[in-house]
């Protein structure tokens, strides 16, 4: 038995994932660690007296950080976004020389979070980042598919549509305003790459793709840190593609739209005598259209589907196998802070025991995510996240497959 702290415990990732920590049974104290310190307290009370308790952070400050970990042997970090928080808090576990976990989706997060995989190894300690579902399930799914299905892996093509949360906070939004701006990193015809969102490169990626249980959707380029780290780990592969979508559409169109004229800058700039930030307008704009969004497109509720299509050769023949992990009712919170969870069970129990910087596909075993998966360590009696496995055969036939009979 061990204590965990999460940090960012009252975000909706942060609050899930402790949630289904304290269901697991596995450690002696949940810590919810957030800079809302009333919200944590109610969040640490809802899960139970002595089972979960509260502190307060700044997640900018390592004096604080390291204040609110004291005592633990492992760190869940929820705090978004990572390009701002990510490798603040890591340098601050770090010289805490305490296990960690994160959920980073943003790449050039990820870049910076890898820098100190050196520093990581002489502290002694396992970090382990990218643990959500896409990073951290899809990278695990694919080292299976590497590991145990093909011979050889020839191309990776990741896709996502989620939407629907009940709420959405200001730090998701600057995220994907974040992952729209920059140059996105793509794998494609065995190099390394880059192409921008609204230029002909990222254009040219765009696809319609069906998702299990959510629709078909056109889906456009996302940085999202598979397409760094899966190339490294995969031999010979040609492709590593990851595309996505928030739900619904005319909302992300509205998001395009304003990154798109140039609404996002940080410069302030002065209306009416007084200085505003347009980025900090952008998203309160955004926001205040989003429940509007959803009602006209009828998403009454949390929805998603991660799908990942793994292509290749088995004994010298074509193969593929997709797949997809699809829900209603369950949005992001449940899709990213459930592996995060996993993860951490994982790594406090001793299966995940690689020292330094780490993305998934190096350090988790997929049976062992798998199998701790299957036994539904989540909440409420819902499963962790169900998976559904295609294979497609070099003559084009489809079957389903069962990996526990």
């Amino acid at each position: 038995m061990s204590k965990v702290t999460v940090l960012g415990g009252c975000g909706v990732v942060g609050s899930i994932a402790a949630e289904t920590l304290v269901s697991s049974g596995v450690f002696s104290e949940v810590v919810i660690a957030d800079i809302r310190i009333a919200q944590a307290k109610k969040v640490a009370e809802r899960l139970g007296p002595g089972k979960a308790s509260a502190v307060e952070f700044d997640a900018l400050s390592p004096q604080s950080i390291r204040n609110a970990i004291e005592g633990s042997s492992l760190v869940l970090n929820c705090v978004g976004p990572f390009y701002e928080y990510g490798p603040v808090i890591l340098r601050a576990v770090i010289d805490s020389r305490t296990n960690y976990i994160d959920v980073c989706d943003d790449l050039d997060a990820t870049e910076k979070l890898l820098d100190m995989n050196e520093d990581a190894r002489k502290a002694g300690i396992s970090a382990l980042i990218g643990m959500g579902s896409s990073p951290g399930v899809a990278n695990v799914l694919v080292r299976f598919c590497a590991d145990s299905m093909l011979d050889q892996v020839e191309a990776v093509d990741i896709y996502h549509a989620h939407g629907g949360e009940k709420v959405e906070g200001a730090a998701v939004v600057k995220h994907r305003i974040h992952s729209m701006r920059m140059d996105i990193p793509m794998f494609l015809n065995g190099q390394f790459t880059t192409v921008g969102l609204f230029e002909e490169s990222g254009k040219a990626l765009e696809e319609e793709v069906e998702f299990r249980d959510v629709g078909s959707y056109n889906v456009y380029a996302y940085p999202h840190p598979e397409t760094l780290t899966l190339p490294k780990y995969l031999t010979n592969v040609k492709r590593v593609t990851n595309l996505g979508l928030v739900l619904p559409p005319a909302y992300a169109e509205l998001i395009k739209g304003m990154v798109r004229v140039g609404v996002t800058d940080e410069e302030p700039i002065e209306v009416q005598g007084q200085k505003i930030v347009p980025l900090e307008f952008a998203v309160a704009f955004i926001l205040s259209r989003r429940q509007e969004l959803m009602r006209e497109a009828g998403l009454s509720e949390p929805m998603g589907c991660l799908k990942i299509v793994v292509t290749g050769y088995k004994n010298g023949e074509r193969n593929a196998y997709v797949f997809s992990m699809s829900s209603r009712g369950q949005g992001m919170g449940e899709g990213t802070g459930i592996p995060a969870a996993l993860g951490a069970i994982l790594m406090a129990t001793g299966k995940i025991d690689a020292k330094g910087v780490n993305p998934p596909e190096t350090c988790v075993s997929p049976m062992d995510l798998l199998e701790l998966a299957r036994t539904k360590v989540s909440l409420g009696g819902k499963e962790g996240f169900p998976i559904v496995i295609e294979h497609i055969d070099k003559d084009g036939n489809s079957q389903r497959v069962d990996l526990f009979g």
